[in-house]
């Protein structure tokens, strides 16, 4: 009996898995620089110059507002000791409203850019981020980190960095949206502009 129960639980040992098979595979890390990514990205490098464009355009408005700003500050200085107190008090209100819509201005201005910073950007980070899930996915990483985000990591095997290999995928998977106002213009289907002739 006892050598049945010997021979039973050496069965169970045997046809049991083995505990070293069921660790799990070590995971795999990479990294990227993500500034190298963006400034490589299809489209980025238009982005950029159409939102530094239209940057300018805002810029110019908020710098024409606040020298008017000035130049009524400075003109109710200039004539402050001669005004009456109840003018005084009148260009002093007019003075705050102006001060107030200017900020109420510039604040719009600002909402305005950020808002057209992300319509312009945020389709070449998405593109970005498909990319990166899909080179994770393939290369079977479990993290892809990113240097230039001011991570914590100081040193890394250079083997590691995937950043060239994932540029490599965004230039294949470009989006072919244009970006509105930079670029060259396709001719119409169907006209056909004439030669110089020589």
């Amino acid at each position: 009996m006892r050598h049945t129960l010997v021979v039973g639980a050496c069965a169970l040992l045997f046809s049991a898995p083995s505990l070293t098979s069921a660790q799990p595979a070590p995971q795999k890390f990479a990294f990227v620089n993500s500034q190298a990514l963006l400034s490589s990205a299809p489209g980025a490098t238009e982005a950029q110059l159409q939102l530094q464009k239209e940057m300018e355009t805002m810029r110019a408005q908020v710098a024409k507002l606040s020298d008017s700003l000035t130049a009524l500050d400075e003109q109710y200085k200039k004539e402050e000791v001669a005004l009456s107190p109840t003018a005084k008090d009148a260009r002093l209100k007019t003075l705050r409203e102006k001060q107030a819509d200017f900020q109420d201005r510039a604040q719009k201005l600002e909402e305005q850019a950020n808002s057209r910073q992300g319509e312009l950007l945020q389709p070449i980070y998405d593109n970005i981020r498909k990319v990166l899930d899909d080179v994770r996915t393939d290369g079977g990483y479990s993290f892809i980190f990113d240097v230039a985000a001011g991570s914590f990591i100081v040193s890394a095997d250079k083997n590691l960095d995937i950043t060239d290999r994932v540029i490599s995928r965004l230039k294949l998977s470009a989006p072919k949206a244009a970006v509105k106002g930079v670029g060259p213009t396709a001719a119409p289907a169907g006209i056909q502009t004439k030669k110089p002739p020589r």
